[in-house]
């Protein structure tokens, strides 16, 4: 266990971030902790929050997830993905917008799930799972506002800039939405264990994750084709998340949160997304040893 503890943390020094890790055998409740109750922005991972909610509202009658929802061009967050790359006016249902929030991480639909059901609901269901430390604040508009915010008149452009990083509220735990990787293990667990909500509404919710596209950070640590891999990533400025649960074909199942903050203020850092990968796989390894 120490050998390993110690990788992990190689591994992200060498890849220039700060990691912080929680990791569970599903089955037997083993662990490795490296941070797993450090406080962490947990940035689009709360999707998976919101996305538990709206199954409980869904059971308890509430909403039909096959309720139709619009959404005009004029309401749409900017972004590369999902309904924000759309130009025409779309109507789809609920359970079609969790699937965009949840495959291409799309905020639009994330936000058009907020409207329906409220950021109050997130939170009672992440306090009825015991996530303690685990709360939304804010919409993703609302977020990336904040950053809009903070950036100032330099736009985008400002964001390679530490001095402006430093000041972003979107990457303060205290001041955006957070968790930390053992609370989200938690949720995983449940979710895996059918705790969470009724059996037929935890399978839609690992349905839906096994379907994000994102190959680059945890499922590239498991190139396996009888491994399966289902989880939701989180990228903010310096900050790249993922959790999911990794799943061997002897039954073995592993829920794994990583949270990291790099030093480097590039976009695209390879390494910082490999390491995610790296570190999940030292861990479910260890985990799987005799």
């Amino acid at each position: 266990m120490t050998n390993t503890l110690t990788r992990i943390r190689e591994a992200f020094a060498e890849a220039g971030v700060t990691g912080r890790l929680h990791a569970l055998d599903i089955d037997s409740g083993a662990e490795i902790d490296i941070g797993g109750d450090h406080p962490v922005v947990s940035a689009s991972v709360h999707k998976l929050c919101l996305l538990l909610a709206l199954y409980e509202h869904a059971a308890a009658g509430r909403l039909d997830l096959t309720e139709q929802v619009e959404c005009p061009p004029a309401n749409r967050i900017a972004g590369p993905t999902g309904l924000s790359a759309m130009l025409d006016p779309v109507r789809m249902s609920l359970r079609d917008a969790a699937y965009l929030m949840m495959a291409v991480s799309d905020n639009t639909a994330a936000d058009l799930l907020l409207e329906r059901i409220g950021l109050d609901a997130v939170n009672d269901t992440t306090a009825r799972l015991g996530m303690a430390r685990t709360h939304a604040t804010q919409t993703f508009r609302q977020l990336l506002d904040t950053i809009r915010e903070d950036a100032g008149p330099g736009g985008a452009q400002a964001l390679a800039d530490p001095h402006v990083i430093a000041r972003l509220r979107a990457l303060d735990p205290g001041r955006t939405n957070h968790s930390t990787p053992r609370d989200m293990t938690r949720l995983l667990s449940a979710v895996w264990r059918d705790e969470a909500c009724a059996p037929e509404h935890g399978a839609a919710i690992r349905r839906l994750l096994g379907l994000q596209v994102w190959p680059h950070r945890m499922a590239s640590g498991f190139p396996f084709d009888d491994v399966h891999v289902a989880g939701k990533t989180g990228s903010l400025p310096t900050v790249r998340n993922e959790v999911g649960v990794i799943e061997y074909p002897d039954g073995g199942r592993y829920a794994v949160a990583v949270f990291t903050r790099a030093a480097n203020t590039a976009a695209t850092l390879p390494r910082a997304d490999a390491v995610i990968g790296t570190t999940a796989r030292l861990a479910v390894d260890s985990l799987r040893a005799p």
